[in-house]
């Protein structure tokens, strides 16, 4: 269940109630791909980093080590030992993105796996019972994730299909919940809205799928090549289409500046692996903008990351001891500046929840686009 607590404008605060907790949004998801955010973060240090959402990945999963695997250890949070909402996305990205031969049709997707390349078949069922098995909180739809940019009339047989898929995902969800050995039977399910960067497509496709009385909706192929502009605008033709009781998530986003436009446009749920991948090569977020510790004027700087930042990092390390690990290739290197990427942005998102609470959002983002200028 959704509870809006303030609205102004678009710009929403609320909070989600799952089998796992309550999630206060606007909310960043954390990205932990096999159970486990590159750079050596474990999920004891993802509580202390503030992290409310896990968000793992169902095609890798599947692959390695199999959700058999980890159904049999009790589902996803036995797993990896974290008691806290998890996501897991439908595996449709993927499909489309990693598979370098891959087959479309109506009953699903025919592809080779990336790793060995032996051939598999997953479709809305298979994505549905293999999200089962890892027992997340949330569970997406299987979609098609169409290439940008798309002729107009691929966008609109792909987006007709996602439907039909998205009818076999609340079919198969409703199954698998009724079972009485299924992981996690209170798990829910988002669909994804598609369209590419066609405004009339998109809006038609939210109102189709906001009848279907999901747990909450997504707005997917956004950040895949379009221009800012072009996705602020998509998200706001999109977000007064969906229902306004229930949560949005726009996926794979993004920069703290798309952050903070996305949240002013209507949108709660955010995930991206740039904060974790930017911190693996010594790119860091700070209170001015984003910076690069391997430059050579941070050889003898005895500051931390980012001055006034409580994170593990910055409350026990000098920039100039981060860019010392990373030249010596240290492990710690990456690991202390995902920790730090990772508390910036969870920081960053219970500031927009107090600035909203306390009716001086705008005011907030204005002051933050100006203090990182280029550099978010």
């Amino acid at each position: 269940m959704y509870r809006l607590i303030k609205k102004k404008n678009n710009v929403r605060r609320g909070e989600f109630y799952t089998p796992h907790g309550v999630i206060q949004t606007p909310v960043f998801m954390n990205v932990g791909t096999l159970a486990a955010i590159k750079g050596a973060v474990s999920s004891m240090d993802l509580k202390e980093i503030g992290c409310q959402v896990e968000l793992s990945n169902t095609y890798h999963l599947h692959l390695r080590p199999g959700d058999e695997v980890v159904r049999k250890m009790g589902g996803l949070h036995k797993f990896m030992n974290w008691d806290r909402p998890i996501l897991t996305d439908s595996g449709g990205f993927q499909v489309f993105s990693l598979a370098k031969l891959r087959e479309i049709k109506e009953e699903g997707v025919y592809f080779n796996s990336h790793i060995d390349g032996r051939r598999i078949f997953m479709g809305p069922e298979e994505s549905m019972r293999i999200q089962s098995n890892l027992g997340s909180t949330i569970a997406m739809a299987f979609d098609e994730c169409i290439p940008n940019p798309s002729t107009r009339d691929y966008v609109i047989k792909s987006v007709e299909r996602t439907t039909r898929w998205l009818e076999r995902c609340q079919a198969e969800m409703k199954r698998l919940n009724s079972l009485p050995d299924t992981v996690n039977n209170k798990q829910m399910l988002f669909g994804i809205n598609q369209g590419g960067t066609y405004d009339d497509i998109r809006i038609k496709h939210a109102q189709t799928i906001s009848k279907m009385d999901l747990d909450g909706y997504a707005i997917g192929g956004l950040a895949v090549g379009e221009t800012h502009e072009e996705m602020y605008r998509i998200i706001s033709a999109v977000v007064p289409h969906l229902p306004q009781d229930k949560p949005i998530y726009l996926m794979g986003v993004g920069l703290p500046s798309n952050i903070l436009e996305a949240v002013e446009r209507g949108v709660d749920f955010f995930d991206c692996v740039l904060p974790a991948r930017n911190g693996r090569h010594g790119h860091v977020f700070t209170s001015d903008g984003k910076i690069n510790i391997m430059n050579a004027k941070f050889e003898v700087d005895s500051r931390p990351i980012d001055e006034g930042c409580t994170c593990p990092a910055c409350r026990n390390y000098t920039r100039a001891y981060i860019r010392h690990l990373f030249k010596a290739k240290e492990m710690l290197a990456m690991r202390l500046c995902v920790l730090h990427n990772l508390h910036f942005y969870n920081t960053l998102m219970s500031e927009v929840r107090n600035a909203i609470d306390g009716d001086y959002f705008e005011e907030f983002k204005k002051e933050k686009l100006e203090a990182w200028g280029g550099r978010a």
